[in-house]
């Protein structure tokens, strides 16, 4: 064997052993973001979603992130609480979230000694009494 097909072998082994540590550094900075819940309109258009990103709930509407916590409770009757008033204002929605979403949800009100509907009428009179409603 020649020093020189040793010197390109060993130099393709380099190069491939850089390429397989940048593409492992990049896959560890990108989190997965698993979706768990969105609100469509008739049309089938996006109106708002949950989706879990490094330990956290995150909910974004039209288009833009709206907030994020670690309360799985706190998104969920937040999303809820939008279909509703979609509802209410006269467009029919469809709400669908994961059992692991609302699994999260329950567990958390019940830890805090209410249902979850509870939870939910709790968190909209916070709301209304911070709007001055």
């Amino acid at each position: 064997m020649s020093t020189d097909s040793k010197q390109r072998r060993d130099a393709r082994k380099k190069q491939a052993e850089r390429l397989r540590n940048q593409a492992a550094a990049r896959s560890e900075a990108v989190s997965p973001i698993e979706p768990h819940a969105e609100l469509r309109d008739q049309g089938r258009a996006l109106l708002a979603g949950i989706v879990r990103r490094d330990g956290e709930w995150v909910l974004g509407m039209d288009g833009r992130i709206a907030g994020e916590s670690s309360s799985a409770a706190h998104v969920l009757a937040l999303i809820m609480q939008a279909a509703e008033l979609h509802e209410r204002a006269g467009t029919p929605v469809r709400l669908i979230y994961s059992d692991a979403l609302k699994d999260a949800a329950h567990a958390e009100a019940r830890q805090q000694g209410l249902t979850f509907e509870q939870f939910k009428q709790k968190l909209a009179g916070e709301l209304q009494a911070k709007s001055g409603h």
